[in-house]
């Protein structure tokens, strides 16, 4: 009588556990189906607004030697018929065993040795040979791998600002703006849609010029991680990566990037650190073959990169 009871009691756990196991696949499977709706949902709502190529560019990055994941992020600013330009250049890195999100911007007007092609401006590496030699002027003048590469529509950034922040996003404008970015932008705390945001990135009519510009994207980058909310932003992110997706050339995958956005987005304190190169001090502004460009001291921004990466 008691082994009967023992084996009753046995074969209730076991239907418990089954049970358990099957509420719990079914709560996966349902997440994975919701998520990957949301996501095409986000595609589709983009979708015949992008003006970004398709391409797939030969990339052979590898893995930062700090153990961090670098991305070569290059913005493109496609406007109707004209041609899209490489308009930022910048490395964001995240480090998993840290937790930490880093931000380097380079300058493009940096007078550099590019491999194949002599000296020119940094930005001249993408018209002359894609990200991949792009990414081996970084490596070669600051001995800076990137792992993956990502050519970012200026646009996608305005859908993805107004889906995430539908009543946009907090940021203390510091002076009126209105010349070449579309919009007119009056001084004071506010906040922007993505249009505005937009035009707020992309103004460099004053008379620190592009030095404003680069200092103005990375205060929006921080404005922007400082500002999400962590339930909201994380049911939201499959629907966001989406968004953004039609206005992306990346290798990376959609896997990676979930990835790195969910660990992002979870976290209370969502901290980007920032650079720029070249950093205060290293630089002077010359006319070389009748262009504007920066002469830099290589030494110096290269032991300012490693210990930024490195910390």
């Amino acid at each position: 009588m008691r082994s009967e009871r023992h084996e009753y009691k046995k074969q209730k756990k076991k239907r418990k556990w089954k049970s358990f196991l099957l509420i719990l696949f079914l709560l996966f499977a349902g997440t994975l189906a919701y998520s990957y709706y949301q996501f095409k949902q986000g595609v589709s709502q983009s979708k015949g607004e992008a003006n970004i190529e398709t391409e797939e560019f030969e990339f052979n990055g590898v893995k930062d030697q700090y153990g961090g994941t670098n991305i070569l992020v290059l913005g493109s600013d496609a406007r109707g018929e004209e041609k899209s330009r490489a308009d930022t250049i910048m490395v964001a890195q995240y480090h998993p065993d840290k937790g930490t999100y880093k931000l380097i911007s380079f300058m493009r007007d940096m007078y550099v040795d590019i491999p194949g092609h002599g000296q020119n401006r940094i930005n001249a590496a993408l018209a002359y040979g894609g990200p991949e030699l792009l990414r081996q002027t970084l490596k070669e003048n600051f001995d800076l791998d990137t792992q993956y590469y990502s050519i970012v529509d200026f646009e996608g950034f305005v859908h993805l600002i107004d889906e995430a922040f539908p009543r946009g996003v907090e940021i203390d404008v510091e002076k009126r703006m209105s010349a070449n970015i579309g919009v007119t932008l009056e001084p004071g705390l506010q906040r922007l849609d993505g249009e505005h945001l937009l035009g707020y990135v992309r103004f460099r009519q004053d008379a620190v010029g592009d030095f404003g510009r680069v200092e103005r994207q990375q205060k929006v980058m921080k404005e922007v991680a400082s500002q999400f909310t962590s339930f909201q932003t994380i049911t939201k992110l499959p629907k966001l990566i989406g968004v953004v997706t039609p206005f992306v050339n990346t290798n990376m995958d959609t896997g990676d990037i979930l990835y790195i956005g969910k660990d992002f987005v979870s976290k209370d304190s969502r901290n980007v650190e920032t650079l720029r190169i070249p950093v205060d001090g290293t630089f002077e502004n010359q006319r070389i073959n009748g262009a504007a460009v920066l002469a830099i001291n290589l030494e110096e921004n290269k032991a300012a990169i490693h210990e930024f990466l490195s910390k």
